[in-house]
């Protein structure tokens, strides 16, 4: 594409997220960013696969490493990632166009730091920490010698995330959706050559499938940078000199979206302790029953990376009205998916519980969850998109308090009434739906009452349109 027709396309995805269709322009902007996670989902499922092949031990490695390995990911992609999103897409707005290009250099610094302390943290302490998660013998081994590899590519891993973030931010999803997508191809073969070779090529077992994630990310880290510096796609890295006040827009975003991210898994666990309370085979009927609410997390992660960007650039260009008027068409779009599909679970459990298990003691467990909380998923898709919103606006405090209230309410309440007030597995799943949709109405009453957005007034909101035209 030559210069003047990038340059035409940019403009063109900005003009339509200032003033096209909400709709329209949200679903184009969502649907590539879902379809990637997609196909990184089924490529999480191919390597569980290829490594199952080499016994109960190596899969026991990969699943103690796997819950960290998702924490670092959802960090970099949706807490400092959705940081580096909100930067870029309100300096956008704004016209700001030389902090645009600057804000690349520094996510590509903040990137290094991260991908740098994940990489010490876990090739150190790693084995310890799954060691306390119950890992030993040969098991813990594996997930060691696995752990080493896959946190190996944590540099490169944190630079393509951030740089995905930054062209989200600017509205260019093909281009982060064109790698993800490329990388599914590579690594669906790449993974099960190095895992266990093939004629003259020797198999490195459990230590090929981490080859395979470091080869792909320092390559697909490599090409964004080339590609960043090409200037193709309308911005272009560039050397300046590191400001505070660049990283203090990523950060002040990024650093309560990432503690977010650690909030709700903190949730999960705790309140996947206080199920254990009622034996193992509720663990695995909860366990298996709220594995939905991951399967739910593309879709709404596709949606809410398009509300960070439209609310981004619209907050920048000071259209406050226009950026919660796309708000509420994203809360909109995620109440009606995750309702239609609450309500199905909830009236035919067995159809997602039956994927997993026929253990009628299983059953009983993951059929209650469903039934109790599947009817009110929709507080989820409100959680998810106003949260997404708040990124986009650069409000993000309140609504990690909400998510405090959530934390308290249900694994804090869920402990006490199970420990102390004996209440049964309903009573529990009561107390989570509650906090859920007690969060969520939080979340709205936060939005409506306008904390969450920046004061303009319409003479400096029209003067800056006058400008940008």
């Amino acid at each position: 594409m030559k210069p003047d027709s990038r340059e035409a396309a940019k403009l063109a995805r900005q003009e339509a997220i200032l003033n096209g269709p909400v709709f329209s322009t949200m679903m184009q902007l969502a649907v590539p960013t879902i379809l990637v996670l997609i196909a990184q989902t089924l490529v999480s499922v191919a390597e569980t696969y290829y490594v199952s092949f080499l016994g109960t031990s190596a899969l026991i490695g990969v699943a103690l490493v796997f819950p960290v390995w998702m924490l670092m990911t959802m960090m970099a992609a949706g807490g400092i990632g959705g940081g580096v999103a909100s930067a870029v897409a309100r300096a956008t707005g704004a016209g700001k166009h030389d902090d645009v290009n600057a804000l690349i250099l520094h996510s590509v610094v903040v990137a290094i730091v991260f991908g740098l302390a994940f990489t010490a943290f876990f090739i150190g302490l790693g084995e310890h920490i799954y060691a306390a998660m119950g890992g030993s013998g040969e098991a813990l081994s594996a997930a060691h010698e696995y752990s080493v590899y896959v946190f190996f590519a944590s540099v490169p891993i944190w630079i393509v995330n951030l740089l995905s973030a930054v062209l989200r931010g600017i509205g260019n999803v093909k281009i982060p959706a064109a790698v993800t997508l490329i990388g599914a191809v590579v690594l669906i073969p790449l993974s099960p050559l190095l895992i266990f070779g093939l004629g003259p090529i020797k198999g490195f077992g459990l230590a090929g499938a981490g080859m395979a994630i470091n080869i792909f990310y320092w390559v697909a880290a490599i090409a964004m940078l080339r590609y960043m510096a090409s200037g193709r796609a309308g911005i272009r890295i560039t050397l300046v000199c590191l400001r505070w006040p660049l990283f203090r827009e990523i950060l002040n975003v990024g650093l309560i979206a990432a503690l977010g991210t650690i909030q709700l898994n903190i949730m999960v666990l705790l309140v996947t302790g206080a199920v254990g309370v009622f034996g193992v085979d509720a663990i695995g009927g909860f366990g298996t029953a709220s594995r939905l609410d991951y399967v739910l997390i593309p879709v709404l992660f596709g949606i809410g990376t398009a509300i960070v960007t439209m609310v981004g650039i619209n907050v920048g260009a000071r259209q406050i009205d226009r950026a919660k008027r796309i708000t509420w068409v994203g809360v909109a779009v995620s109440v009606v998916f995750t309702e239609v599909v609450g309500l199905l679970v909830a009236v035919f459990p067995g159809v997602w519980l039956g994927l997993f298990t026929h253990d009628e003691s299983v059953l009983v467990t993951g059929k209650l969850y469903l039934q109790i909380v599947a009817p009110f998923y929709a507080a989820n898709g409100i959680l998810f998109a106003l949260g997404f919103a708040a990124q986009g606006s650069g409000y993000m405090w309140k609504m990690f308090l909400v998510g405090t209230v959530r934390l308290i309410l249900a694994a804090g309440g869920g402990w006490i009434a199970v420990e102390y007030f004996n209440v049964g597995q309903a009573g529990l799943f009561v107390i989570v739906m509650g906090s859920m949709v007690i969060a969520a109405l939080m979340s709205v009453v936060i939005d409506r009452s306008g904390t969450m957005w920046p004061k303009y007034n319409k003479q400096s909101s029209s003067a800056l349109r006058t400008v940008r035209s």
